[in-house]
């Protein structure tokens, strides 16, 4: 890798290539992020590219908590960026992310909700911390459908009462329900967490990259949405999460410390199921 970022660590050992998000202080998804995330993407996209990518988080507490609500049009024009005006949503990236010509493994700790789970869910393989990982979908608790491809992916992986249920309930769900569910594809003790990963990254970047990759787009070519039903999620959501309920509902949890190291974030699934018997 050439290219440094401002929120993105990158390290190449062999074939695999490391990259750690950090972007203080709880790695939420705003425009420098996505900014990075468009250009590492450009790079993974060249045929000379690492053979297997594993993206982590500097954050034990989180890997990425959800998009940051505070600068939706800024991050959405970044977003733009890789894919044209009429691409402009971080579903349409994540699309891009699937699509890679190499393996991409998510390794995860702590929170990944919103966004942040379909992040997750756009890479190839997910393995997370037994202890320290939890995952949700939180948008209809705050007033809309998600919009960046959990309603594709956690169809098609968890079958539709289990993704409704996730969906629905914008629940917290921790590494052994997830697993259960299909939502990741093992839970690992923490401590042996590290090392699993790098064992399967480095067993897969030994084999011939060509049968990688062929692999690789004939399950795409199976399981993968189409773009229509990615920007039709997209459209959705960006209608849904301007109207007032959701806005009102935004602002509750704002009140209530969101976007900070507090409860509403740790226990944010709580927290939302809070707002409806209060507010």
């Amino acid at each position: 890798m050439t290219t440094s970022y401002e929120t993105i660590s990158t390290s190449l050992h062999g074939n695999v290539l490391s990259a750690t998000f950090h972007a203080p202080p709880i790695n939420l998804i705003g425009p420098e992020v996505v900014r990075d995330l468009v250009g590492l993407l450009e790079e993974l996209s060249h045929p000379a590219a690492a053979r297997v990518v594993v993206f982590d988080s500097a954050d034990p507490d989180f890997f990425f908590p959800h998009v940051d609500l505070t600068k939706v049009p800024e991050y959405t024009a970044e977003a733009a960026k890789a894919g044209g005006p009429g691409d402009a949503s971080l579903g349409m990236l994540f699309h891009q992310l699937s699509q890679l010509p190499a393996v991409t493994i998510a390794k995860l700790r702590g929170r990944a909700r919103g966004a942040g789970s379909e992040f997750l869910l756009a890479c190839d393989m997910r393995f997370a911390s037994r202890e320290n990982a939890v995952l949700g979908q939180l948008e209809v608790g705050i007033g809309a459908p998600p919009g960046a491809g959990a309603i594709q992916h956690l169809t098609r992986l968890l079958g539709r009462g289990r993704a409704l249920e996730a969906v629905l309930t914008s629940a917290d769900f921790d590494a052994e329900l997830a697993e259960r569910y299909g939502w990741i594809n093992r839970a690992v003790p923490d401590a042996e967490l590290d090392e699993f990963v790098a064992g399967i990254a480095g067993r897969m970047a030994d084999f011939p990259r060509d049968a990688l990759i062929a692999a690789k787009s004939a399950i795409n070519a199976i399981s993968l949405p189409t773009p229509a039903d990615v920007r039709a999620d997209a459209a959705m959501f960006q209608q849904l999460v301007r109207g007032e309920s959701s806005q009102e509902r935004t602002a509750a949890l704002f009140q209530r410390g969101l976007q900070t190291r507090g409860r509403a974030e740790l226990e944010l699934g709580d927290v939302l199921g809070e707002l409806s018997a209060v507010d």
